[in-house]
């Protein structure tokens, strides 16, 4: 992106919204600006069924290990155990986002995801169980508006239909750890 659009983004970013939605605002204006939204992870493969996964626009690291169960040491996140791990953050990003826009504090809210897959092949994941702990009273005017985000977010849209999505939410008043 060039420095004068850059500059331009994160000024109108920093002036028209609070916190976290800056950030969001002046990375879509990037990814208009580059025509569309693409992001690349670069993969390597370092035996013993491990792999090193790196970020692009971060540089940020994960590695992946096979599960005991299907001849993995089970040391790192599964790449299927990925899976659940991203629909569970992305229904806290999906309602995190929405929250800001609608300057509801979401902080301290949680997500707990539990994977199964199937026992007969082909191996695949089954079902994922998400239960969000969110720290609003039940009776929250945005209730049904934050759930409803929740339910919409890209990683759910993007699981086959035949994988089970069980999501529950908790609203608890307060905070949990």
């Amino acid at each position: 992106m060039p420095e004068t659009l850059k500059k331009e983004t994160s000024e109108a970013a920093r002036e028209a919204c609070p916190g976290m939605l800056r950030s969001i605002v002046a990375a879509l204006d990037w990814a208009r600006y580059n025509g569309g939204i693409m992001v690349e992870a670069n993969i390597r493969y370092e035996g013993g069924l491990r792999c090193v996964a790196v970020h692009g626009p971060s540089q940020s690291v994960i590695e992946t290990d096979a599960p005991v169960d299907n001849m993995g040491r089970g040391e790192r996140f599964s790449p299927t155990d990925l899976v659940g791990t991203a629909l569970a953050s992305c229904v806290a990003t999906t309602m995190g986002i929405l929250a800001a826009r609608l300057e509801v504090d979401l902080t301290g809210m949680t997500a707990r995801v539990r994977k199964h897959m199937t026992a007969d092949p082909p191996r695949r994941i089954a079902r994922l169980e998400v239960a969000i702990t969110v720290p609003l009273d039940e009776n929250h005017p945005q209730r049904t508006r934050l759930e409803s985000a929740a339910q919409g977010c890209p990683v759910r849209r993007s699981l086959h239909p035949e994988v089970v999505v069980e999501e529950t939410f908790a609203w608890t008043g307060a905070a949990t750890e």
